[in-house]
């Protein structure tokens, strides 16, 4: 079992991502923005994975901001960046190393890839 933090600026999308990870075993820490990421970087507990929205309205960069401070807190955390656009190639360039990708709508399936790609 996991501990997903999960950034995502659509209340309801959050949501069904908590749904999708409880339904294949893992916890979720929501957040909707880079505020609610921040308590749960800084606090003393375990984060596994960040699957983090590339579009939160509130931040110039969006989830690249989020990724971007949440791996210097912690710098090998895996993250998954979510989006509703066709990955590109200026996406790509501003992912954190080693980060991986998935358009939504996405399935159990491939989030669930994540997990057997990259140990958590």
């Amino acid at each position: 079992m996991a501990t997903v933090l999960g950034v995502e600026d659509d209340a309801f999308i959050l949501q069904n991502l908590e749904w999708v990870l409880e339904d294949i075993g893992h916890r979720t820490l929501p957040a909707s923005d880079l505020a609610g990421a921040l308590v749960h970087l800084l606090a003393e507990q375990p984060i596994d994975a960040l699957f983090v929205d590339i579009r939160l309205g509130s931040l110039p960069f969006g989830g690249y901001d989020v990724a971007d401070q949440a791996i210097r807190l912690r710098p090998h955390l895996p993250v998954l960046y979510i989006s509703g656009s066709p990955l590109t190639d200026e996406m790509t360039a501003r992912f954190v190393p080693g980060a991986r990708f998935v358009q939504k709508p996405y399935s159990p399936a491939q989030i669930e890839a994540f997990f057997t790609e990259a140990p958590c």
